[in-house]
Formats: C-alpha cells, sequence, structure tokens
C-alpha cells in the first residue's frame, strides 16, 4: 500500500533522540527551547512555544486572545475538526465561512458578505481560524484588511503549511495575523512524532501562551500575587493545562528542521510531476494562487463526475483496492453529528460540499519515488473507467 503521507526518519534523526535518552533531561530540558528558536528563527518569528499537538496549540490560542462565553469563533468547514473545537473548549460559539472553489481555502468574499450581515445582526466573530488547506495559505492580506475593519483577531492554522510562503515570507512570520500554529503530527512535512507549536511576534499572547501550556504556573516572580517563599517556590497563577512538549520529541524537530526546505522543494517537484501525468485526465488538479508558495501538505484532486461513469465512492475504493492509500481531507465539519445538534445543515456551505463529493488526496510525501508516482496514475486511470 503507498499511503497518503508518511514520515521521512534519517539515521539523524534516530541519533538526535538516541543523544537524549542517554541525557539527563527526557522532557522540561534545552532541546525544547532549541527547537522553539529553530523554527521562529527559520520563518521570523519573534516567539515559538512548542506544545503536544497542534490541538493543544489551537486551545491556548484562543485562551490567550480572551475567547470565552458569548464570543463567536468562525473557520472554515472544509478542515480536520479541531480547527472548530478550539472554539468550544473555551465555551465559544463557532460558525463557518464557506470555501473559495479555486483554493478551497476560507473565501474572503465570503468572509466580508458574512461579516457585513454580523455586524447588523451584533454577532462579529472575535477570532477567525484561517486554515492554510493542503500547505496553501488563505489569502491573508484580504483577511487582515477585514480584521482591521471589523475587530476580529486572526488565528492561522498552519497545520499543513511549515515551509510555506504568502508573498515571499515564511508562513508563521505573523504579518497579517496575532498567532500561527503548526503540526508535527507524522505525516506532516516535518515531525516530532506528535507535536505542535503556536507562534507570535506579540509578547503578552507569548508569555500567556507559555503560562497555559503547562498548568498556569509560574516561577517568574514578576508574575506572583506575593513574595516568595524560597527557590523551591511557584504560584499556580491561573488555570492550564499539560500541554507541553518532551525532549525525546523536540530533538527529533530540531534534526527534522535541518531537512525542511529539501522536503518542500521534493513536494514541489511531486505536484509538478502529478500535473503532468493528470493533465489528460477527468480531474482537476490543484490551483496556486500566484501569492503562494504551498507546504504542499496534500495533493487534492477533484473528479470531474460529469466526464466519468464512477461515482466518488467507486473511484475511492477502486485505488484502495489496488494499493493506493487515498484519503479525504475533509469532511465538512459542518456535517459532523456533533455540529449538526447545533443546528448546521449540510446545505449552508454549498461550495464546501461540492467539494467534499469530488475530492481525493492522493499520496504526496518526500519520500515518495517516481514509480511510486507512476502506480498511481495507473490505479487512477483504471479507476476512472
Amino acid at each position: 500500500m503507498i499511503p497518503y503521507g508518511k514520515q521521512d526518519i534519517s539515521q539523524a534523526d534516530i541519533d538526535a533522540v538516541l543523544d537524549v535518552l542517554r541525557s539527563d533531561f527526557l522532557t522540561q530540558g534545552p532541546k525544547v527551547p532549541e527547537f522553539e528558536a529553530k523554527v521562529a528563527g527559520h520563518v521570523g518569528s519573534r516567539h515559538a512555544l512548542a506544545v503536544n499537538s497542534a490541538t493543544s496549540a489551537l486551545h491556548i490560542a484562543c485562551l490567550a486572545l480572551g475567547l470565552g462565553p458569548g464570543d463567536w469563533l468562525w473557520t472554515s468547514p472544509v478542515t480536520f475538526v479541531a480547527s472548530a473545537n478550539c472554539g468550544l473548549y473555551c465555551g465559544a460559539k463557532v460558525d463557518f465561512v464557506d470555501i473559495d472553489p479555486k483554493t478551497y481555502n476560507l473565501c474572503p468574499v465570503a468572509l466580508a458578505a458574512k461579516l457585513e450581515e454580523a455586524e447588523a445582526e451584533d454577532r462579529l466573530p472575535k477570532i477567525v481560524v484561517a486554515v492554510h488547506l493542503c500547505g496553501q495559505p488563505c489569502d491573508m492580506s484580504q483577511l487582515h484588511k477585514l480584521s482591521q475593519r471589523y475587530g476580529f483577531r486572526i488565528i492561522e492554522d498552519a497545520s499543513h503549511a511549515i515551509g510555506g510562503k504568502y508573498k515571499g515570507e515564511f508562513i508563521g512570520s505573523g504579518r497579517f495575523s496575532d498567532i500561527t500554529v503548526f503540526s508535527f503530527h507524522p505525516v506532516k512535512i516535518v515531525t516530532t512524532a506528535e507535536g505542535g507549536m503556536a507562534l507570535t511576534n506579540d509578547d503578552d499572547l507569548a508569555s500567556r501562551m507559555d503560562l497555559l501550556r503547562s498548568h498556569g504556573i509560574t516561577r517568574d516572580p514578576n508574575l506572583m500575587t506575593r513574595k516568595s517563599d524560597g527557590p523551591w517556590y511557584y504560584q499556580q497563577i491561573d488555570l492550564g493545562f499539560n500541554y507541553r512538549m518532551t525532549e525525546l520529541q523536540a530533538a527529533l524537530g530540531v534534526s527534522q528542521m535541518e531537512r525542511l526546505n529539501v522536503f518542500v522543494a521534493r513536494r514541489h517537484e511531486l505536484a509538478r510531476r502529478y500535473d503532468e501525468l493528470l493533465a489528460n485526465l477527468p480531474v482537476t488538479t490543484p490551483w496556486q494562487h500566484p501569492d503562494s508558495y504551498s507546504g504542499l501538505h496534500l495533493y487534492v484532486v477533484r473528479l470531474r463526475l460529469d466526464k466519468i461513469n464512477k461515482s466518488h465512492r467507486d473511484v475511492f475504493e477502486s485505488l484502495r483496492d489496488q494499493g493506493i492509500g487515498v484519503n479525504l481531507h475533509y469532511i465538512p465539519v459542518h456535517t459532523q453529528p456533533y455540529y449538526e445538534a447545533m443546528g448546521f445543515r449540510s446545505h449552508d456551505f454549498p461550495e464546501a460540499m461540492a467539494y467534499y463529493r469530488e475530492a481525493i488526496s492522493l499520496p504526496m510525501f518526500q519520500g515518495m519515488t517516481d514509480e511510486q508516482q507512476d502506480q498511481v496514475l495507473r490505479a487512477l486511470e483504471l479507476a476512472l473507467t
């Protein structure tokens, strides 16, 4: 089976983890800050805070921005559920904005229209989570302009997008957002086995997220409510969580970051080759906005169902039967039973549903060979006939 995504682990990665196992620290040692500095330096962010998952990063990002009961968080319906759930964790209400039919990201035109309606109804969002689906950034310049007009804060859910760029700057630089979140799950571009990171240029937000990721506990005398009892002393000054990253994970991340540019470049080679191989098949290949340089976590095609005599499910199952580990990213969040119980219906976001009826994620990972890609092509040709 050719998987849709796969980690790339080198001997250097293994050695880095083994070095930590032989060291004095398995958690809360020097590797986590080294990893944070490595990522922050690469993307040009002032602060980076490593955590145990991108979901945790989204949660503390929302809390740091003050999201709570009575507030609204808006995001794209075509994303993993965590992009929306982070709002519910804070007691806020969640809504969605339909996608752009070309990029599959949150549509700035649809957002502008919805904001105008929401302003009239006094239900503007406090936070918009801009999901960079497949690794291609949203139109952040337009989203930022809207945030300046309507007063909402922006979190970039860049779980798919480390190594990508927008308008020539690395995603994570924070030029058009308050906080950016990366994921280091094994199928992502670089991995720490499990893990995530929140990046910001705001000192106060960084301090707040740092506190929240570790039980709300501080040893900083400047943050304490009274004088320290001694060198052992700490205070819990907020209700935080155990969201810390381990030294083992961070060591793997430091090593993986050495190859980030190589990983993304190889993904672009594979994407260009896919574009050529699939040019004469009844599928729509990914469109890339000229302002973007995608991290290319995923390569999603849309079936031109009017040109074939097979259903979406027929094609998907045929590919799986032929040993091609395709997937579908994602089932629109608003169609999940938990969200349907809130009143959402499938027809609420027609572009998202049109995407869902046609989308298939083909295998895309930096270790993929040309021969494996040729195998995917042959299987797809058979599945479509």
